[in-house]
């Protein structure tokens, strides 16, 4: 069993925590951002969110879709689909024993393209620039779900 204080003097695994941090606070922005545009643009999912703006076939107008909503919304459910396998993937990976530096910059890699991802997704950006910041925190976890299976493979 591993220590606490022996895991919090792994300097690889206080890099993860630090990155990892960072990558969810971005990822809490953008519900946050989801709820503001809903708020200020007036656009509900759901009937018991728009009962403050009127009642009955009132309150109806407000359940729509909204562009800007929408835009938003899908660049959370992106951060769900890419962040969530690096948190597990790079905590195991962290964990295995790897060289500072390099895991370093596959953790910097993946939240600096996360970050440019969304700034592609919400601006928007032209393609290939969300895809290439895609692909390369897509890529980051690959590469470091490659190295933990070459260095720990116990099949």
């Amino acid at each position: 069993m591993v220590d606490l204080t022996e895991l919090m003097e792994n300097d690889v695994f206080m890099a993860f925590t630090s990155y990892t941090t960072i990558i969810l606070s971005k990822m809490m922005f953008m519900s946050t951002a989801t709820a503001f545009y809903r708020l200020t643009r007036k656009v509900f999912a759901n009937p018991e969110d728009c009962a403050g703006f009127g009642k009955g076939e009132n309150a109806k107008k407000y359940l729509r879709t909204d562009d800007r909503v929408e835009r938003v919304r899908r660049a959370h459910l992106n951060d769900l689909e890419n962040i969530v396998p690096f948190l597990g993937i790079g905590l195991l990976y962290s964990l295995s024993g790897p060289d500072l530096s390099t895991a370093i910059l596959h953790f910097r890699l993946f939240v600096g393209a996360r970050i440019y991802h969304t700034i592609a997704y919400l601006t928007p950006l032209p393609q290939p620039n969300r895809a290439l910041a895609f692909f390369v925190g897509y890529g980051v976890t690959f590469s470091m779900a490659y190295r933990l299976l070459k260095s720990r493979l116990y099949l």
